[in-house]
């Protein structure tokens, strides 16, 4: 590379990171959806709690969320461990590894193709283009973004192999020539076959390859794109001039170390999906019409949804006109293949990496999806690319084609950016996707439990009876009807989906937590710690299980049991700041004193704003005889609730038991200026009066508490005894 181009080589770069960086800077303002984030990162208590070897052990050891991706679950740790659950943090990283997915794409074919315009437009046109949006807004789609980030280290580890010197170097040739015999030919042979072997960059990719695979088993089809690499650009396919059998078959043995991962990973999540996945009565219709709903998306990116619903009924006609539109293609791009080889590498890429997501065998309720296209469409673009720039070669039509280029790179940037604020936030994001499609039933429970979520009962109703309207056998929807009915009230219809949700999904131990939770609350006090231990043996190191449980076990007065439950809770998520304080609330009632501030102390400390841990923080501080420190925990409290009359009691009870009844009668007037009727206020803020010696004031304070309160015998007995006193003053 000429000193020129490596200038320009590294502005390409620099703006294709900056650029991709800026465009989907906005997502650090949106939050988690209600759509498998919670799922992966803030209530998975491994996750969350952070990076540690017991949390590694389990994303290596566990199958969780239907995907064995021990890398993918380690980046979320290690988010969690440096940002804690600020969505906005975990956004940005999700943008980074985009951003550098772009970069490495354009040095990829940079490396494999020379053409430097070429390789830059495609990495534009894949960092910007809509449809990645889906992949870098959602938190929970890691794992797209980092098993891309792998396939870019493979495949650049392999083009450094197939590339390398020593593909064909002088000592390797020489081996056919020593010697005549046959033994000796046939031993050549050998060695040039599993040469490979001996490259470190060979097994540099390998080793990448698997690490994508652990992140996201997406890449399976790698090895596949892997002999389309030999065929273009790497034209390692010829040999002396014409393809033949003994170039092929050592170009296939060299794969069958990828192979052999591929065919494990495809095992491993075969065995994983096989209660979840069913064979679609049109599978290879719905293959068809996806392939054709993938190229309209992907050259008329609009009306994006984070859920397509599966049609109803075999799409016929559009599977037919998929059929003709595919092979007509498939055709043309094979009789072009000997002239423009990059028609039939690019179309195949696009086409084998779609495969398995492609609807043979169907998982989930989604028909296609924009995140599925992450890898995929790069196939697609390079087809395009590369065919424009030699269809308009000319000098007259270059122009033409970089202002084309410019206008699609623009609008993709404008249409990106707008798909961006629909990610906000789960309303803005279900909402948007309800305009978009039809008899979504999915859509409509997510929106609906969005609204519940933000204490919209009224407006979340209707979803969710539209969700279980479309689809009654939908686990979810009836979860979230059960849940917007109790929230309003009517239990008995609320049990009936509540049940109903674990009825089809008896194994989701989330299900049955909710359950629990609300039997809990309206006092099915047995029947909730049931459904925890069900969720609890489901996974026993569910944490929020666990402290649900320990809370029930309060509840019935089982202090024992409900310290061994909340103790465990702690263990299992110690970065969870309610776990903490409930575990203090026990201990407390268990006159723990000193066990209970550790656990108060860690609470606020993992949220200082917590205020009713400051509160219990300094209950039991005075309860140990640290009346100074319990006091300035009280005045935390205070000052975070301002218009809680509570607060200020217990902080000028404080001030009274330690002497500083001036302190003191200031909170109780703070208190009585909220809650003008409390007579126990009055009484203490006369006893506060009362020690400063203010025997009017006090006198007044104790006759307000008998008359809000006549048969208050404390405050009558020292408003005598005060009267007394004063009358033999005088």
């Amino acid at each position: 590379m000429q000193t020129a181009e490596k200038k320009w080589f590294i502005a390409i770069c620099t703006c294709l990171a900056i650029g991709t960086f800026l465009l989907y800077l906005p997502v650090i303002h949106n939050g988690f959806t209600n759509f498998d984030d919670g799922l992966y990162i803030p209530e998975n208590s491994h996750v969350a709690s952070g990076l540690s070897w017991q949390n590694i052990v389990w994303s290596f050891t566990h199958v969780y969320a239907g995907y064995w991706i021990p890398l993918t679950w380690i980046s979320h740790m290690i988010d969690c461990q440096l940002f804690g659950l600020n969505p906005g943090a975990h956004h940005l990283i999700n943008v980074l590894f985009h951003a550098a997915n772009t970069v490495l794409l354009f040095v990829l074919l940079v490396r494999m193709t020379g053409a430097l315009w070429r390789s830059a437009f495609v990495a534009a046109l894949f960092a910007w283009h809509p449809l990645r949006v889906e992949s870098v807004a959602w938190a929970c789609e890691r794992k797209d973004v980092l098993c891309a980030f792998f396939w870019m280290l493979t495949l650049l580890c392999y083009s450094r192999y197939a590339q390398g010197q020593g593909e064909s170097s002088p000592a390797h040739r020489s081996l056919g020539k020593v010697g005549s015999s046959s033994s000796s030919s046939s031993s050549s042979k050998s060695s040039a076959r599993f040469r490979f072997l001996s490259s470190p960059s060979y097994w540099l990719a390998l080793l990448f390859f698997a690490c994508g695979l652990m992140s996201k088993p997406m890449v399976v089809t790698l090895p596949f794109v892997l002999l389309l690499l030999d065929f273009w650009p790497f034209q390692r396919c010829i040999a002396s001039g014409a393809a033949t059998f003994l170039t092929f078959q050592r170009l296939l043995i060299e794969k069958l170390p990828f192979l052999a991962l591929t065919f494990a990973s495809s095992i491993l999540t075969y065995y994983i999906d096989r209660h979840s996945t069913t064979a679609s009565s049109f599978g290879l219709v719905n293959s068809l019409s996806r392939y054709l709903r993938y190229l309209v998306k992907t050259f008329a990116p609009i009306n994006l949804a984070v859920l397509y619903p599966l049609p109803a009924h075999a799409p016929i006609i559009e599977a037919i006109a998929a059929a003709v539109i595919l092979l007509a293609i498939t055709l043309a791009f094979i009789y072009c293949s000997r002239r423009r080889p990059y028609l039939l590498v690019g179309w195949f890429w696009f086409l084998g990496t779609l495969v398995p997501v492609i609807g043979l065998v169907q998982a989930g309720y989604q028909s296609i999806a924009d995140r599925f296209t992450y890898l995929p469409c790069i196939g697609l673009f390079i087809a395009i690319t590369w065919g424009l720039a030699d269809l308009f070669q000319s000098a007259r039509a270059r122009p033409l084609l970089a202002v084309a280029a410019f206008a699609s790179l623009s609008a993709c940037a404008v249409l990106t950016s707008i798909q961006i604020q629909y990610w906000r936030n789960s309303i803005t994001l279900f909402r948007h996707t309800l305009a978009v499609t039809k008899d979504n039933f999915v859509a409509c429970a997510c929106l609906g439990q969005a609204l519940d979520a933000n204490g919209d009962d009224q407006a979340a109703l209707p979803y969710c009876k539209e969700a279980v309207r479309l689809n009654p056998e939908y686990a979810p929807g009836q979860l979230y009807l059960g849940m917007v009915l109790s929230n309003d009230g009517d239990m008995t219809n609320a049990l009936i989906h509540l049940n109903k949700a674990v009825q089809l999904d008896p194994d989701n131990l989330r299900f049955r937590y909710n359950l629990g939770k609300i039997l809990l609350d309206h006092g099915g006090t047995d029947a909730a710690i049931t459904q925890f231990n069900a969720a609890i043996a489901l996974d026993p190191d569910f944490a929020e299980a666990h402290n649900a449980l320990g809370k029930a076990y309060l509840k019935e007065g089982n202090l024992e049991h409900a310290a061994d439950q909340l103790t465990r809770a702690v263990t299992l998520s110690p970065n969870n700041a309610n776990f903490h304080y409930d575990l203090g609330t026990v201990l407390l009632r268990r006159s723990q004193s000193a066990a209970a501030i550790a656990q108060f102390r860690e609470a606020v400390r993992l949220q200082p704003d917590y205020a009713v841990a400051h509160e219990n923080l300094a209950v039991a501080l005075a309860n140990e005889g640290n009346m100074a420190d319990a006091i300035n925990h009280f005045s935390v409290a205070a000052k975070l609730q301002p218009n809680d009359p509570e607060a200020h009691f217990n902080l000028g009870f404080a001030y009274l038991n330690n002497h500083q009844p001036d302190l003191a009668a200031e909170q109780f007037m703070a208190e009585l200026r909220l809650t003008p009727d409390e007579s126990k206020a009055h009484y203490r803020l006369a006893q506060a009066l009362r020690d400063q010696n203010q025997v009017p004031q006090a006198v007044n304070e104790y006759r307000q508490t008998l008359k809000l309160a006549p048969g208050f015998d404390a405050a009558k007995k020292e408003m005598d005894e005060i009267l007394a006193a004063h009358a033999q003053l005088r």
